[in-house]
């Protein structure tokens, strides 16, 4: 890091801290959000009611183009190999029967790719989405068990992948890190996550533990998983004189160009990056060493690349959830009030990146407690660089959290429900902020009331049905409200009153797409079937991450920047002739096609009448969002209650979840329909954690060693018991439209849910996932 970028973040973080200072004293009228959003009152649209995907055609049609389906005239296909070591040099790679194998049309290695310069690594600046910081095949230097080392091109994909099988590399192996103990023994190191310390600490929580009356103090442990996406990793890549044109699974598309630009010492404009269609993300489908390797060949070549991976490819290349071991200890009075909580411990990382598990980050805004003592230490390990995954540190850290508290509440006699709302906050329990909205406890009582939880016994290994032991439990779940900076959104309003929305957005099956158009019509007073979405491309204005629950949140926020501007326009172009004249923006609203005065609804005209006497075809706004500076002002999350039931064979130890009730606390639900199956794919991936999910790492040479989806387990059909979801749909009024992210607080609290559950069935308390039957017999 040079001088001048060092004085420039010092810079940014003397800002950055004074907004932090300052933000939370201003008037709520003066914040984003202050003025709570026309939507959250308006019931007569169509936001609120259940609606199909609209790309739900195309996909069932098969015209859904995702990114290895884009034909290009001379296309050839690409095929990685990859290291065999954990640490070392590449001596030698022989080539030559490759480069002989029947279609090939290029071999590339370190000896003769293209210069590149490494990719600015993710947070190192606000477009920089880079895996780590090391250069990608520019020298011999082996840096992980799995990265990639040659690539073949070949005018089929079953001749390149056997060419590359061809390729012999020899190696000279140098000492690594691949135990996790190894790496402990070096010394953990304070942790970070998007630049911030992971620590948090209030009173003296050792001595307040060691003096509270009732106290548990265990250690629980998640292992590494990987991203398991139904589309693999893939991309179309050409090069047009020299721009660059790539057809990407992406969740940062603008980010992800701009980065590539970088590497490629080109101009922002000579990348263009789609991504119309993302066949499953999760924090995975980002930027990876097989986009930049297929670039590089597609120039090298001068011919159209397609680089897909296989699954064992994405296990190599695609990082996923590195390992925690976390102590919790809870210190109570005989009441069950928590007079010490510490939630603490270590997780894994490498040394190219700096993506820790942050397994604290749910526990900061969780319960109210006299004295809080939380951190994360990191470890380095010579492996693949971790990444986000659904609910980074939410999901694996409630798992260590409402366990423990499953645990006090055994040892006071107390039901775990109560423990939990005896402990509820009043503000945030660590930044003292209000909450913008908290209803967890309407949540816990209706929940509660439709699973049942009456009926359960308090007595472990109790109820049984012939070899079944059958037990509930339950958690809470929680994960913040984010709305990222840099969503811009474009609409143009035709002579027709049909409006065109783009947004620099992204559609990987959760119904962005949808939404957005709900939200546009609403806004506009526009039938749905009068608003199109257009999203996916660098053409498109902005920078909107599909990533951390805020995509809807920030596109709204544009959304509505955008349409405040429109309104303005069109009020200009409806002149003096029109009902309409004398008001100003802030007067009028939109509704039936067109603009009306708030006082006096009968003053109106609609929006063909406007442009057609302004002799326009169209008019067009762009607008980004405001900055969001909400998030300093309340303390703003999603929050979830999740009942489990279970079954364990008394005789084997299997472990068959019978049903699970999520409830729901996420502000206004926009869609009904794609939001409960949102929640359940979330609670589906959380049972996956809870039962089978385990990356197996092979410490001795830090190799994966299950990469398939026929040794690493995943959830079927005949895992996933009935799934019941309920929500309290109260709007947040300090959120666009009153939403929060539902994304990822479906998988939060399920594998604590499920581990509790398989307590209260059998008395055994299981500390590290995966739950295995292995782990429940005697």
């Amino acid at each position: 890091m040079s001088i001048v970028d060092t004085i420039k973040n010092a810079g940014q973080a003397a800002v950055q801290g004074a907004m932090a200072k300052l933000v939370p004293l201003a008037p709520d009228s003066w914040i984003p959000g202050g003025v709570p959003d026309p939507l959250i009152r308006q019931q007569h649209g169509v936001i609120g009611t259940s609606v199909s995907r609209l790309d739900g055609t195309f996909k069932v049609q098969g015209t859904a183009r995702f990114a290895a389906e884009f034909a290009i005239p001379g296309m050839t296909y690409a095929a990685l190999a990859y290291s065999t070591i954990a640490r070392g040099r590449i001596t030698a790679i022989a080539t030559q029967a490759a480069a002989a194998a029947p279609g090939v049309v290029l071999v590339m290695t370190h000896l003769n790719a293209p210069r590149m310069n490494a990719p600015a690594v993710f947070g190192s600046s606000p477009t920089a989405v880079g895996p780590s910081d090391l250069p990608i095949m520019q020298d011999d230097r082996v840096h992980w068990n799995g990265q990639p080392i040659a690539l073949v091109l070949a005018e089929t994909q079953e001749q390149a992948d056997h060419a590359a099988s061809l390729l012999v590399t020899t190696y000279a192996e140098e000492p690594s890190i691949t135990s996790f103990a190894a790496a402990k023994a070096e010394g953990p190191k304070p942790g970070l996550f998007m630049g911030q310390p992971l620590v948090n600490e209030i009173g003296d929580a050792d001595a307040m533990l060691e003096a509270a009356p009732h106290r548990v103090d265990h250690v629980y442990r998640t292992p590494w998983h990987n991203h398991n996406a139904i589309e693999p990793h893939a991309a179309t890549i050409v090069w047009e004189d020299d721009r660059l044109i790539l057809h990407d699974a992406s969740q940062m598309v603008a980010a992800q160009a701009q980065t590539i630009a970088d590497v490629f010492d080109l101009k922002t404009d000579q990348v263009r990056l789609t991504s119309p269609y993302v066949g499953g993300g999760f924090g995975g489908k980002g930027l990876w060493d097989h986009q930049i390797l297929g670039a590089a060949a597609a120039r090298l070549a001068g011919r159209a690349v397609r680089i897909t991976l296989s699954r064992e490819g994405v296990y190599r290349i695609v990082g996923g959830r590195s390992l925690t071991e976390q102590r919790v200890a809870i210190g109570a009075d005989a009441d069950g009030r928590f007079k010490a909580l510490l939630h603490t411990g270590v997780a894994a990382m490498t040394p190219h990146n700096n993506m820790p598990e942050p397994f604290i980050l749910g526990t900061r805004a969780g319960y109210a407690a006299d004295s809080i003592r939380l951190s994360v230490e990191t470890v380095k390990m010579n492996m693949l660089a971790n990444t986000f995954m659904r609910a980074p540190g939410e999901s694996v850290g409630t798992f260590a959290l409402e366990s423990a508290i499953d645990e006090l509440a055994v040892a006071l006699d107390m039901d775990p429900i109560a423990l939990r709302l005896r402990n509820e906050p009043d503000k945030d329990p660590t930044s003292g902020l209000p909450f913008s909205s908290r209803h967890i406890t309407e949540a816990w009582r209706t929940g509660a009331e439709r699973f049942g939880w009456a009926g359960r016994s308090s007595v472990p290994g109790t109820r049984r049905e012939g070899e079944w032991l059958v037990g509930m439990g339950c958690a809470t779940g929680t994960y913040p409200y984010y709305r990222m900076p840099g969503a811009v959104a474009r609409i143009t309003l035709g002579a027709d009153g049909h409006a065109l929305v783009e947004v620099s957005a992204h559609e990987m099956g959760m119904g962005t797409s949808t939404t957005t158009a709900m939200v546009a019509a609403d806004r506009l007073g526009l039938p749905l079937d009068h608003v199109s979405v257009a999203y996916g491309d660098t053409l498109i204005p902005g920078a909107i991450m599909a990533g951390g629950s805020q995509q809807t949140a920030a596109i709204g926020a544009a959304v509505i920047a955008a349409h405040n501007a429109l309104v303005a326009d069109l009020l200009k172009l409806a002149g003096n002739d029109s009902p309409l004249a004398g008001l100003s923006a802030k007067d009028v609203g939109s509704e039936d096609g067109g603009l009306a005065s708030l006082e006096d609804p009968t003053r109106r005209e609609s929006y063909v009448s406007i442009l057609a006497r302004a002799q326009r075809d169209a008019v067009m706004v762009t607008e980004a969002g405001s900055p969001p500076l909400e998030l300093m002002h309340w303390s703003m999350h999603s929050h979830s209650a999740i009942f489990c039931e279970v079954r364990v064979n008394a005789v084997s130890g299997e472990t068959r979840v019978a049903r699970v009730l999520g409830s729901f606390d996420c502000g206004r639900i926009l869609n009904p329909k794609t939001a409960r199956s949102q929640f359940r794919g979330g609670i589906i991936m959380g049972l996956g954690m809870a039962l089978m999910e385990e990356t197996q790492f092979d410490e001795r040479k830090g190799r994966i060693m299950n990469p398939s989806l026929a040794e690493y387990h995943v959830p079927v059909h005949l895992d996933v018991p009935e799934i019941d979801v309920i929500w309290t749909d109260i709007p947040d009024p300090h959120t666009p439209m009153g939403a929060h992210g539902i994304g990822e607080i479906g998988i939060t609290g399920v594998a604590a849910a499920v581990a509790n559950a398989v307590y209260n069935a059998t008395g055994k308390r299981v500390r590290d996932l995966p739950l295995t039957l292995d782990k429940l017999l005697d």
